[in-house]
């Protein structure tokens, strides 16, 4: 479970590329005596990084694996039966474990998959984080030497076996994120590990990167991917006799290599009926068509170690950025979409293959036969809805076209359904700042019994006026394919549709970046709104804090009595603070989840009524109008 050596002079066994930011970050705090989280992806170099940083310092490291069955005795150590029989509770009769091992001995104790380890076990470093020492029954009093740290490392996707770190924890250490490396990165990783030659590194780079692209996956392949990918195909190149991607039978060879190489490392998401190896074809395809010659090598070279590189920060490497690199630089993240949820277009073939009604409503190459597509509504409305929100990004222009003409009419008028008016001039509602009579239910519901009760966690109710600000943010970070995507588009027809003299709105879209599609004050057509969003694809991280925060800076210059974020999402954030840290400025929060699994609608929940909102389960878009009905009526 654990290994204590000293780090090797010249550092890790692969030279660190790229997290120039991250490194600087790290190595202050060490200094400065600060306990670190390290966060992010599989294969973004966290234990590299540290390997490196401890080799630079010469301090030795503790390395722990976290998980369900790491106790207290085995993080601290325990008295030896035997020992203490033939001699008793004497302190050699004691075995330290690693946690004592780092602290008596100078060392970093690197704590891997913190969010696995059990929190009573957790609980055990908190004075060890605040004073720097530790109170063992029998033992005694043990204090760290003055070079102990804590470092530990967590993976943001992983929702099975995991929990959240409590604050207790989480108030005691830095938390550096890192993300993705960059292309160039991931090339020159996989090329120093595996020496293969340029075609195959740059077609294994660019088949992992794709997957993190993907609508259909929720959590992509790290560069261990690209690794395994290239050291596959290699082999099975030379044990079929076939000299490179040229020959004949290479993208089959290719195809056999990404099932084994990345099916296991990628993770679908929830509600899409499709296998890992599906997808992997679909980017196979994409990257090398079947009738196509092998992609290219990238021309540029790769990044060496202590080089600049050419994306500027994320991978793992130690040189510097390159000159040009603007604040973006710091996440390939960004870098590698700042276009947003760009949809990547879908042929007939796939088409056909995902819609049954496919050939009835375009039975030829450009024709969109309304009239079977009006007949589909009638019978089966979701259907229909995913139906045209996939031919709004089909690859015939044609077909396309009229598919976001059909979209912006038949979305919008969905949109309508059970619309109301408000009545009155003002009414009881649940109110976060404090004002009118407890809510009990409301607050029991927010409050968390491990903790003592802070005022943030009162919710009363009280009268409000009827003059409303309301932004609807929707997540394009998870599975937006068809009824997901109309779905968004019919909820953002249905807020602005809500507007009038009493109600202001505003939308945005928001994965890990946020994009503002409607703004506070500004009038937007609903069907402008609606063509946007059968536009998007949602891939890549959740930050619903970001997004909370964009809403907030939305709903502020409203003026109104009452300032509502409504979100759509399934509330499972991968990457930023916890949500409910972002509530501030935000009177009331409801969530619509579309097409939630037990684990969104727990969420949904718990994040609705941290906000003092409402959570509403959207399984057809026909829920929609009802659901907007009783959150904005």
């Amino acid at each position: 479970m654990t290994q204590a050596s000293p780090a090797p002079v010249d550092g890790a066994p692969h030279p660190v590329i790229g997290l120039r930011r991250e490194r600087e970050v790290l190595t202050v705090a060490l200094r400065t005596n600060r306990h670190v989280v390290l966060e992010g992806p599989p294969g973004t170099g966290k234990s590299t990084l540290l390997r490196a940083i401890a080799a630079d310092v010469g301090q030795s490291v503790v390395f722990v694996e976290g998980n369900a069955e790491l106790t207290p005795a085995r993080l601290i150590g325990q008295y030896d039966p035997a020992a203490v029989l033939a001699a008793g509770y004497v302190p050699e009769s004691f075995t330290d474990g690693p946690l004592l091992t780092a602290m008596r001995g100078s060392g970093l104790l690197y704590l891997e998959e913190l969010n696995r380890i059990p929190e009573e076990t957790l609980n055990v470093l908190i004075t060890v984080l605040t004073e720097g020492e530790i109170t063992v029954p029998r033992l005694g009093h043990v204090r760290a030497a003055a070079g102990f740290r804590l470092i530990a490392a967590m993976n943001p996707f992983d929702a099975i076996g995991t929990a959240r770190v409590g604050q207790a924890i989480a108030d005691r250490m830095c938390r550096v994120v890192l993300g993705y490396q960059d292309a160039a990165a991931e090339r020159s990783i996989t090329g120093a590990v595996t020496a293969a030659p340029a075609d195959l590194t740059a077609l294994a780079v660019r088949l992992v990167r794709a997957t993190r692209e993907h609508r259909d996956v929720r959590m992509g392949s790290s560069v261990r991917g690209a690794i395994d990918l290239v050291l596959l195909l290699g082999g099975l190149l030379e044990m079929r006799g076939l000299a490179g991607l040229h020959a004949a039978g290479a993208r089959e060879t290719a195809r056999d290599a990404a099932h084994a190489a990345l099916s296991g490392r990628i993770r679908v998401t929830d509600g899409v009926e499709r296998t890992a190896e599906a997808v992997i074809d679909d980017l196979l395809d994409e990257i090398w068509p079947e009738d196509g010659p092998p992609p290219e090598a990238d021309p540029a070279e790769p990044a060496e170690p202590g080089e600049p590189e050419p994306g500027g920060g994320q991978g793992k490497g130690e040189g510097p950025p390159a000159a040009q690199a603007g604040p973006e630089s710091a996440s390939s993240l960004r870098r590698d979409r700042r276009a947003g949820g760009a949809r990547r277009q879908t042929g007939r073939r796939e088409m056909a293959a995902r819609h049954e009604a496919f050939a009835e409503v375009s039975p030829e190459v450009g024709e969109f036969d309304e009239e079977a597509f009006s007949a589909l509504m009638a019978t089966d409305a979701d259907a229909a809805a995913a139906l045209l929100s996939d031919l709004a990004a089909a690859t015939d222009r044609e077909l396309r076209a009229a598919a976001q003409r059909v979209a912006a009419r038949v979305f919008v008028q969905v949109g309508r359904v059970g619309r109301t008016r408000t009545r009155g001039t003002r009414r009881l509602v649940p109110d976060r700042r404090g004002d009118g009579d407890l809510d009990l239910d409301r607050t029991l519901d927010r409050w968390d019994p491990g903790r003592a009760l802070a005022p943030d966690d009162l919710v009363t109710r009280t009268w409000t006026g009827a003059r409303r600000a309301v932004c609807l943010a929707v997540d394009t970070s998870g599975s937006m394919t068809g009824l997901g995507v109309a779905i968004a588009a019919v909820a953002a027809a249905g807020v602005v549709l809500t507007a009038d003299e009493r109600l202001q709105t505003s939308v945005l879209t928001f994965g890990r970046e946020v994009d503002v599609v409607q703004r506070h004050g500004q009038r937007r057509a609903p069907e402008d709104l609606v063509r946007h969003l059968v536009a998007l694809r949602g891939h890549g991280m959740t930050d619903l804090a970001g997004a909370l925060r964009a809403v907030r800076a939305q709903l502020l210059p409203a003026v109104a009595d009452e300032r509502v974020a409504v979100l759509l999402s399934d509330c499972l954030h991968t990457t930023g603070d916890p949500p409910e840290t972002a509530l501030a400025g935000i009177d009331r929060l409801h969530v619509l989840c579309p097409l939630p699994t037990p684990e969104a609608e727990e969420a949904a929940r718990a994040l609705a009524a941290r906000g003092g909102g409402t959570a509403e389960m959207v399984r057809s878009v026909r829920d929609l109008g009802p659901a907007l009905t009783r959150l904005l009526g």
